[in-house]
Formats: structure tokens, C-alpha cells, sequence
């Protein structure tokens, strides 16, 4: 595959309909890259950086947005792009900063489709795609095969814990994969899940591929946390360094909570809940996490730890629906 380039400027910026950063030269570029058109026939344009250094080494792949109101992500990874101006790099480090631009411009986790038979719907449970899929499949398909697939040896996917509950600096990856282990514990976050993927995710379908990746959770969703986000950064930036993409010391790796199961507590009933415990706090089973009161703020219920653990996310918006979010433990 070679970078394919249209006619077309946008902003400023050449568009292009497929990615091949062997055959770009070596500098900074930023385009627009054409990924489908939506129901009027306009298309939709994805903006696109990568940064190629003069020596050859690795390429790393970065993305953000898969779901749109996760915007900690796209600050993370637009800070990252600001960070390599200028600077003599080894390799190729692209940034994809926002995938998902119908959800984002809707402030909603979900890929919306005009199209009535279609539901919203999580895009990351859908890569790589379908060629003759729904709308949001042939969203990713292109997405995976024109601009994704051929450009990476190593992949970072940012995220944020879904509006509604918080998370701190957390890492998903597959402990069966040395690299993709090795990259989360660069990041030096508050604590990493052992994943080994599930169909459809972006992560798993880069690992099944051949591509350690990690997905970053960096906080809550669609509130910016500005230490989160520069922390995120600095990860990203060391496991550049430790890969010799980018020149300078590595930060010392700082041990973390690494769990390998998660519990997740949901409401039973709809109502109010107000959170008993904070981040990361360490549980004992049978301990009170959130009381949950009705619409006259009368007592409801009363959650409590099923196990002991590590208090991993927690609603943030009092008001759940029946199965929603109360309280997350990883051990």
C-alpha cells in the first residue's frame, strides 16, 4: 500500500484516502485523511500526524476517540504530537487524535448513523470492520486497512472511563505479551489489568495481529484532568525513549497495583447513589462502598465489597439506572 493523495485541501492540509509512512519523507505532516462519507454524501475527514525521523527505528501508532466523550484521550494524545515538534526522533510516530466524530460532536460514547435501521453503537466493539457491514463497520474497516494496520510495530489506544464514574491512571494489557507488559508499566500509572482481549476491541485486534498495544484509561470522561493527561504524556514519551525513538533518559518504572480480575458492583434498582469509598482504596469484603436513596431521599440500598479489593472507578454522577456503575474493584 502507498499513500494515496487527492485533490483536495482542507485547512490547510493535504487529504489523503491511505497511509504509508515508509514511503513519506522524513519531517512532520499533517493531513486529512478521507474515511467515508455520512448520509448527506459529505465526507468525513480524520486528522492525521506523523512525525518521521531522519534514522530509521520503530513505528508507533497512537490513537484516541474511539469513543467520543472521552476527551482526557485527544488532549493526551494532541499534547504528545506538541511534545515531538522539532525533536530528532529514530522511527515513525503517528497520532490519530480523534476517531470518533460523530460521537464526539454528539458528547456521547457511542458512532451515531443516520441510518434508521441502526442503532448507536460502541465502535470498540467492532474493529477490524466489515467491507459490506453497516455504517460504523465499513467506518472501521477503512480506518483499519487504509490508515491503521501496515503503519505500526507498537500501538497505543487512549481512553477514559465511561461518563458518569471516574478511573485513574490505569492500563489495560495482555501479561502474555512482554512488550505489551513492558509498555504499561512505562506508563507508570496507578495500576494495570492483565487483558486478554476481548473480539472487537482495538487493542486485541492489534495484539492478534501482531502488534503489542496497550489501551490507557486516563480518567474520567468528558472532564478534563490536566494531571492525568501530562502523566499520560510523560508515559508515552518513555516508552518512545525505551524503544530509541526518541532520544533521552527513561524514567524509572515506579511498581503499581497489577490485578488480574476486576468486580464490578451495579445497581439494582434505579435511584440516587453516593459513593462510600475513594480512588484507590484499599477494601475489605463486606465493607460499605455506596448507599443508594429514591426520589424522596429515602434509603434504598446499601452496596457492599462482594470481595476485598482495590477501589478501581466509582459513580461520579449520583443518578444510575438499574445495572449501572456503582463500584469497580480490581485485585
Amino acid at each position: 500500500m502507498a499513500t494515496q493523495y487527492l485533490d483536495d485541501v482542507i485547512q490547510g492540509h493535504r487529504v489523503i484516502q491511505s497511509l504509508d509512512v515508509a514511503d513519506l519523507p522524513a519531517g512532520e505532516h499533517k493531513f486529512m485523511f478521507q474515511i467515508a462519507t455520512n448520509a448527506l454524501s459529505q465526507w468525513q475527514h480524520l486528522p492525521v500526524l506523523v512525525f518521521k525521523g531522519d534514522k530509521p527505528g520503530k513505528k508507533v501508532i497512537i490513537t484516541a476517540g474511539v469513543h467520543g466523550d472521552e476527551y482526557n484521550g485527544v488532549l493526551a494524545a494532541q499534547k504528545t504530537a506538541r511534545e515531538l515538534v522539532n525533536k530528532e526522533l529514530a522511527g515513525t510516530v503517528t497520532i490519530v487524535p480523534m476517531i470518533n466524530l460523530t460521537g464526539m460532536l454528539n458528547h456521547s460514547r457511542d458512532f451515531f448513523s443516520a441510518d434508521p435501521d441502526s442503532s448507536p453503537c460502541n465502535l470498540n466493539r467492532f474493529f477490524p470492520g466489515d467491507a459490506k457491514g453497516n455504517e460504523a463497520s465499513r467506518f472501521l474497516f477503512t480506518l483499519w486497512n487504509e490508515l491503521l494496520q501496515s503503519n505500526a510495530d507498537l500501538a497505543i489506544d487512549l481512553h477514559t472511563q465511561t461518563t458518569g464514574a471516574i478511573y485513574p491512571l490505569y492500563v489495560f494489557a495482555d501479561f502474555r505479551l512482554d512488550q505489551a507488559l513492558e509498555m504499561a508499566r512505562l506508563v507508570n500509572p496507578d495500576a494495570i489489568l492483565n487483558d486478554p482481549g476481548d473480539a472487537g476491541v482495538l487493542e486485541t485486534v492489534w495484539n492478534r495481529s501482531g502488534i503489542p498495544s496497550i489501551t490507557i484509561e486516563v480518567g474520567m470522561g468528558r472532564y478534563t484532568e490536566q494531571d492525568l493527561i501530562d502523566r499520560t504524556v510523560t508515559g508515552i514519551l518513555n516508552i518512545l525513549k525505551r524503544h530509541e525513538i526518541l532520544q533521552g533518559e527513561v524514567d524509572a518504572i515506579i511498581p503499581c497495583l497489577e490485578g488480574r480480575d476486576i468486580v464490578s458492583i451495579r445497581a439494582e434498582v434505579g435511584g440516587f447513589v453516593v459513593a462510600q469509598v475513594s480512588m484507590m482504596e484499599e477494601v475489605k469484603q463486606e465493607q460499605l462502598l455506596a448507599i443508594q436513596y429514591d426520589s424522596f431521599g429515602d434509603e434504598l440500598i446499601r452496596y457492599h465489597a462482594p470481595v476485598a479489593g482495590t477501589v478501581l472507578s466509582y459513580n461520579i454522577e449520583a443518578i444510575r439506572a438499574p445495572g449501572s456503575l456503582v463500584v469497580r474493584l480490581i485485585n
